[in-house]
């Protein structure tokens, strides 16, 4: 991997042990770095539901040697579609783009399986059991009061809650529940295609086809449901029975999907808050991912941001013997893309997560003769892709 040697050997300790700690330990340790990772989980163990990779994100991996491996558990995606009643409103087609362009549905515990044996190859270091809660100067602490070595730059990865970053998290009006089921084959679904369904912009309902696990050959779907988290108590207390009834009156094929669930504890609920650090470092430590950038999922982001940040990370560690210098080029490298995302995101959220009545009226009239007319196929393909901004022009691999 050119041009990620050049700084000297430096004592890095990452906090959080999801996809912004495990490639930016991965690519450091490979870059000659020694890495400690800790996490508060007593064991490697993954934490969600599935997620899609898109160009930004699987160009990193490729170069990282990773997305054959990627690829062998994920499932490929190639269109995005969505319906308001029997009125399509979301079409989106990667074949719009020149370049053969696809994404990639994974499930969590597959992607960290592969980053975890990466970073283990590696030579990263695990310490996991620790609780980080803050930091004095070079060091972390952790919630026991004890702290960590001494290391020269700390990154933290710890996401949208992070103790380090200063942030406040307050969580927007809709949150969502997650399910991993089985995919089933007789219902009909495309097992090529993200597809949703919406009752205004107050109900979203989603089935994603996301690959196998590991040690598990079953193909599996992320199933989710929008959810106002202020109206959780009220939905735990309704039952299953009157929530299945629901979904299946906007979408009658996904009662093969609800069958599967029989306990409220297979569906998760997931908060989102939007913020952004205007300076992601410091003198000594440097934010990634969520704990730097954090938004809604309506354009599905997340992993492939923080996939960019841990390579823009150890690139400029690899521009500059100088550790400051460094952590800005990381900053110039990364704003413009993360800051454009981040408006983007806070622009497409109410039109399909809120209690808006005119806003889906507008969506469900305007976007799809909007979306059939060439140049916005194409834009919405780049949008989604996440190469609106050319950040991987920026970061040398595109």
């Amino acid at each position: 991997m050119p041009g990620l040697e050049l700084c000297a050997e430096l004592e890095i300790g990452i906090a959080g042990c999801g996809i912004a700690g495990l490639v930016s330990a991965i690519l450091l340790s490979r870059a000659g770095h020694r890495v400690v990772l800790y996490d508060q989980m007593e064991a490697a163990a993954p934490v969600g539901s599935g997620l899609v990779l898109q160009k930004t994100g699987l160009t990193v991996l490729a170069v990282m040697g990773l997305q054959k491996a990627v690829e062998n558990y994920g499932q490929r995606i190639d269109r995005l579609f969505g319906k308001a009643g029997q009125r399509p409103i979301l079409d989106v087609r990667y074949g719009a783009l020149k370049a053969p362009t696809y994404g990639v549905a994974i499930h969590r515990a597959a992607l960290f399986h592969i980053l975890y044996e990466a970073a283990k190859s590696a030579g990263v270091e695990f310490e996991f059991g620790r609780h980080v809660s803050g930091r004095e100067e070079w060091k972390f602490v952790f919630e026991t009061g004890e702290v960590s070595a001494r290391f020269d730059l700390l990154v933290d990865a710890l996401g949208v809650r992070s103790p380090l970053s200063g942030m406040t998290f307050k969580p927007l009006p809709y949150s969502a529940l997650w399910a991993t089921l089985d995919w089933d084959d007789e219902a009909g679904f495309d097992a090529h295609t993200l597809e949703q369904r919406y009752e205004q912009a107050r109900k979203m309902v989603g089935v994603l086809p996301v690959g196998t696990l590991p040690d598990y050959p079953t193909a599996k779907a992320t199933f989710f449901w929008s959810l106002k988290h202020q109206d959780f108590p009220r939905w735990q207390e309704e039952g299953l029975a009157h929530w299945k009834d629901e979904v299946e009156h906007i979408w009658p094929q996904t009662a093969p999907l609800l069958s599967q669930i029989k306990r409220p504890e297979q569906l998760t609920l997931a908060r989102y808050t939007h913020h952004t650090l205007w300076r992601p470092y410091g003198k000594n430590i440097v934010a990634i991912g969520d704990s730097y950038h954090a938004a809604s999922p309506q354009l599905g982001q997340g992993a492939n941001m923080a996939l960019l940040d841990a390579w823009a990370l150890s690139y400029a560690l690899g521009q500059s013997d100088n550790l400051q210098d460094a952590l800005q080029s990381y900053h110039k490298l990364r704003r413009y893309h993360v800051r454009l995302y981040q408006i983007f995101a806070a622009a497409f959220t109410p039109v399909y997560q809120s209690d808006s009545r005119v806003l889906p009226i507008l969506r469900d009239y305007l976007v799809p003769g909007i979306a059939r007319i060439w140049p916005f196929q194409k834009l919405l393909a780049t949008l989604v892709a996440g190469t609106v901004g050319r950040p991987l022009k920026r970061l040398k691999i595109e």
